[in-house]
């Protein structure tokens, strides 16, 4: 279950770092969010973010073992979207 949880921990502290380097990028679609998400500097997407992080650490830590590929597979898919992203192909 600890092993579990680090990886959690460790999968989510890349998530963040990806998140915040896609909100900094000035990339066309981030500028197309909404204002009332682009006022608090992305900051409500962050906090969905975190929102997922502690929903899977808490199921984790009460016997859901299996989230932790399940929020594998969704770092995944969040570093795909941001090298896609960061990398000018989309």
């Amino acid at each position: 279950m600890i092993l579990a949880l680090i990886i959690l921990f460790v999968l989510g502290v890349g998530n963040f770092a990806l998140h915040r380097a896609v909100l900094d990028s000035g990339h066309p679609m981030v500028r197309q969010m909404p204002d009332f998400v682009r006022m608090l500097g992305g900051r409500l997407t962050l906090l969905a973010e975190f929102l997922v992080l502690l929903a899977a650490m808490l199921l984790s830590a009460n016997g859901w073992s299996g989230l932790v590929w399940a929020y594998g597979a969704y770092s995944a898919l969040n570093a795909f979207s941001a090298w896609m992203i960061l990398s000018g192909r989309v």
